[in-house]
């Protein structure tokens, strides 16, 4: 036998000549279902994880073909697509980072979607009364009077930075800036409340209501800060046929009813 698919031997009865070649097409076909499975990457805003992680159970990816995602801050996931990261998609938290990349030539053109939508919550640790329904809009003395206030780095994380805008808005910046214990991401700084390492955060509502250990406090409005809209996006140059049939399902109505599950906005 010369050992490449389809290739003939020699020697050998002609029933065990059969066999043989049986046994190898069998395992050629094998090997070429086995190039032709596909494997997509989405790199995501970690204030989606959940709610990704769901859809992606829900899409039929088709025999041998498999969707992951990584999460993070969106700020850490653009520079990895920056760098050269194997990312088929980005789902970013704000569109400052779409953009960024968009302008550096790191986005498939024509495939940017605008896919949600959230809102902030300033959170306090489980214990006490619980709050009215519904939140009462955020106010000064909500805010801790001493101890530091759990957010997104509002140098470059964007639920911080929407945190930020609405602090100063309301005036509050000034006297909190000092106070402030930035986080990498919005599940970060829940968990600084969570452990007690800061007595109030502001965070996603999304995060809020599935965090352990912490409970919405306040609504912030939302005419307050910008508009928070998570785009998604193709990477360019990785926009494969399952990664165009991914971002459909999730920019279409069932992909949009497993996130309005999870609590974001869609339109």
């Amino acid at each position: 036998m010369r050992g490449a698919c389809g290739m003939k031997g020699r020697g050998g009865s002609f029933t065990g000549r059969a066999l043989a070649a049986a046994g190898v097409l069998g395992l050629c076909a094998v090997a070429a279902g086995a190039a032709r499975a596909e494997r997509v990457v989405l790199l995501a805003a970690a204030s989606t994880a959940a709610a990704v992680e769901e859809a992606i159970a829900r899409f039929d990816a088709g025999p041998g073909n498999r969707v992951v995602a990584s999460y993070a801050g969106t700020p850490a996931l653009a520079r990895q697509i920056e760098s050269g990261a194997p990312a088929d998609l980005f789902l970013a938290a704000n569109a400052a980072w779409m953009d960024y990349l968009e302008a550096r030539g790191f986005v498939a053109p024509g495939s940017r979607r605008a896919l949600l939508g959230n809102r902030l919550v300033l959170v306090a640790a489980e214990e006490g009364e619980a709050p009215p329904a519904p939140l009462p809009p955020l106010e000064a003395d909500a805010l801790p009077a001493e101890g530091r206030l759990a957010m997104g780095d509002p140098a470059h994380v964007p639920v911080g930075i929407y945190a930020r805008q609405a602090l100063e808005a309301l005036g509050l910046w000034p006297a909190l800036r000092g106070r402030i214990a930035p986080a990498a991401d919005a599940r970060a700084a829940l968990a600084l409340v969570a452990r007690g390492e800061a007595p109030r955060g502001i965070v996603y509502a999304t995060d809020a209501a599935r965090g352990a250990g912490v409970r919405a406090v306040a609504a912030i409005p939302a005419g307050l800060h910008e508009a928070i809209v998570y785009p998604i996006a193709l990477v360019r140059g990785r926009d494969s046929p399952l990664a165009r049939r991914f971002l459909a399902f999730l920019t279409g109505p069932a992909g949009r009813a497993v996130f309005a599950r999870a609590g974001f906005v869609v339109e």
